[in-house]
């Protein structure tokens, strides 16, 4: 049975171990920060056989626990020897750029020092050299934002390992109940027809045939789709390619009744077309709205 990949987050303090390994979380990798070394082949052991065992592990390990430096070598190599597809990632960063994430979240550093922050860096870096000089990998992040430092990581150590789809949720609401607050994009369709004034689909909403067949077939909407689904087409890979996990995406008339919910609806049936991770819901339907009986 092949070994599971083993991908060792490690670096200076401040550096971006943290938004490394929610990258590699979000590629699907089993991931555990802070985690002793020693405990390493024993959570490994506990994996082992099972159907559903991860393939893939990420662990976050540095001098925050006191037995790493004088024991990762010796097990790491047993590892290796074990056919564990084991390799270390190393991120490090300036000076001047670790004083400033220091400056601007207010977290202690790991190695406390009588001569201030930047003798704790210094003294972290140089306890640390063996450990660069045996990563496979070394990432200077001085540069990078959080989602600069995520895509870096994904190009890195992701490429053959697909990235979980963004989640999407498409949801239909009224203007007259308020604008939904986890909502990342809004659509205001109250330009189309209203099938309120129509007085047989009045008591009707979204989901029945007749009130959709009376606003797609106009015109207008399918204009107005058209353009629309080709902005979200151009969007949704930008957003994933940023690290965006969720997106909702909200559409809006008076009352949520009639036009939101079937333009919700042809939204939601365009993203299940490609076969993405797509939610449909209905904020303001009233109960008391029907569907049209059979025929």
């Amino acid at each position: 049975m092949q070994k599971p990949a083993i991908i060792i987050v490690t670096g200076l303090s401040g550096s971006g171990k943290s938004t490394a390994l929610a990258a590699l979380e979000d590629a699907g990798f089993f991931c555990v920060d802070n985690l002793p070394v020693a405990l390493l082949p024993q959570l490994l052991k506990l994996h082992e056989g099972k159907d559903l065992a991860p393939s893939r592990f990420a662990f976050g390990m540095d001098l925050r626990e006191e037995g790493f430096l004088s024991q990762y070598g010796k097990i790491f190599s047993r590892l290796k020897k074990k056919g564990y597809g084991l390799e270390m990632l190393f991120l490090e960063a300036s000076d001047q750029a670790l004083l400033r994430r220091y400056s601007e979240t207010r977290r202690h550093h790991p190695l406390t020092s009588e001569k201030g922050l930047l003798d704790s860096i210094r003294t972290e870096r140089q306890r640390l050299a063996p450990v660069r000089r045996a990563a496979d990998q070394v990432v200077d992040t001085s540069a990078y934002n959080i989602h600069e430092l995520k895509a870096s990581i994904r190009d890195m150590v992701c490429k053959s390992a697909p990235l979980r789809k963004m989640e999407i949720n498409v949801l239909s609401f009224g203007f007259k109940y308020g604008s939904p607050m986890d909502a990342d994009l809004v659509m205001d369709v109250r330009f189309l027809p209203n099938p309120h004034f129509v007085p047989e689909l009045r008591p009707l909403n979204g989901e029945d045939e007749s009130v959709r067949c009376f606003v797609m077939e106009r015109e207008e909407t399918r204009q107005f789709l058209t353009m629309f689904l080709d902005l979200l087409d151009y969007l949704i890979p930008r957003y994933e390619a940023e690290g965006k996990a969720y997106l909702t995406i909200a559409i809006g008339c008076t009352g949520g009744q009639h036009r939101s919910v079937s333009v919700a609806w042809k939204i939601f049936e365009h993203f299940k077309g490609q076969n993405r991770d797509v939610a449909l819901t209905h904020r303001d339907i009233r109960p008391g709205t029907q569907k049209a009986p059979a025929s």
